[in-house]
């Protein structure tokens, strides 16, 4: 039997470099792909992905992504969108700071302890949407008939 591709989810943070929320995106966005998830997912570079990049553009359309965006704007997820399908999933990281009360996030270089903490409350909340999407449907597996060897 053939060995399909695996199935992954493509990563797509903003790159908000004028606000600390922005930092938040891709710091946790590096956490997922490289230390909770690196199997399951893979980064697909927005500035590339807005430029014309084919090879990320073809990725999203087919595979599922999630977007992390800092801010209301969700310039990572209309972009995902406009050109070429709508993210799964999103997380804006302005509304998971306050959800969580973690106060103000400041810092764009060097994050303060409320920005570390929104890394790893965004890249927990990504990482529950990856293993939600790759997880199968409930109550549908693969089943195949194998042809019987007759007489």
């Amino acid at each position: 039997m053939p060995e399909l591709p695996k199935r992954k989810v493509g990563i797509v943070a903003c790159s908000g470099e004028e606000i600390a929320e922005g930092t938040v995106t891709r710091l946790a966005a590096l956490r997922v792909l490289h230390d909770l998830r690196p199997e399951d997912t893979v980064t697909i570079c927005l500035p590339l992905f807005l430029a014309g990049g084919e090879g990320d553009r073809a990725f999203a359309r087919f595979y599922p992504t999630v977007t992390i965006d800092g801010c209301e704007k969700r310039c990572a997820a209309h972009g995902t969108a406009t050109y070429s399908a709508e993210p799964a999933a999103s997380v804006v990281v302005s509304e998971l700071v306050a959800e969580c009360g973690l106060g103000a996030v400041e810092g764009r270089r060097h994050l303060n302890e409320a920005g570390r903490q929104a890394v790893e409350a965004t890249a927990e909340r990504v990482v529950a949407l990856v293993d939600g999407l790759l997880k199968p449907p409930r109550g549908r597996r693969f089943t195949a008939t194998l042809p019987s060897a007759g007489p």
